[in-house]
């Protein structure tokens, strides 16, 4: 009986990942239109150069997130969400915030550590971000903050996504990654491989944007991501 349970409870969880990655992936074949940085992007150097303002901005997301933390307990639930969210002026309506609430608490904890609450802002962000580049006030929507992290980040996935599907495949990040038109850039092929690895859980062959997500808070160097990777 508890077997059956445990089956339905994992059948349930991978339902919501799969409607969550199939959002994402629209949003990212959106996304092209409105976030053209992208198109400047040559190589893994010219992502790595992005790192240092975006470990700044993250030491203030982190500040953020400490301040909401109000049992100091590492992580924070629901309803301390619900008030940290209302501070950084993003809104879903309660019951998406509740689902991605449940969708970024991967270790199934109870409550959203410091890497998972980075992942579900800034799901948060592009899914309350308007898709048209027509909409006077898409370039208004969410603080600045959250705005100067998640948008390079985005930039970075579309660099990545070759074909424009909203996933990345193996063989156009390695050829991405090893650029021939700039060999004194280029990443050797152990690195790409590796980097890849990193992204693909599930070893598809394919990598959605909430699987890059987490693995480029540990490319970055974001505190105990890479930890939490691994574990």
């Amino acid at each position: 009986m508890r077997s059956m349970l445990c089956c339905c409870v994992n059948s349930e969880n991978n339902r919501k990942y799969a409607e969550l990655d199939a959002k994402l992936a629209r949003k990212m074949v959106e996304s092209r239109r409105i976030y053209p940085g992208h198109r400047s992007l040559k190589s893994m150097d010219s992502i790595i150069m992005k790192f240092p303002k975006l470990r700044e901005g993250l030491r203030n997301i982190r500040s953020v997130f400490e301040t909401y933390d109000s049992d100091k307990n590492g992580t924070i639930d629901i309803e301390e969400l619900k008030k940290c969210l209302e501070e950084l002026k993003l809104s879903l309506s309660e019951e998406e915030v509740k689902g991605l609430y449940g969708w970024c608490d991967v270790d199934g904890s109870k409550g959203i550590q410091f890497n998972e609450f980075i992942v579900l802002l800034c799901l948060i962000y592009l899914l309350s971000k308007p898709s048209s580049e027509s909409n006077t006030e898409s370039k208004e929507m969410g603080p600045k903050l959250v705005e100067s992290i998640f948008d390079p980040i985005v930039e970075v996935f579309l660099f990545l996504d070759k074909d424009g599907k909203g996933k990345l495949n193996k063989a156009d990040v390695i050829k991405t990654l090893n650029n021939e038109d700039y060999p004194l850039e280029r990443s050797p092929s152990h690195v790409t491989n590796m980097r890849f690895e990193e992204m693909d859980w599930g070893r598809k062959g394919k990598v959605g944007f909430r699987e890059f997500l987490f693995a480029f808070m540990s490319w970055v160097g974001l505190d105990d991501a890479e930890d939490y990777m691994t574990s």
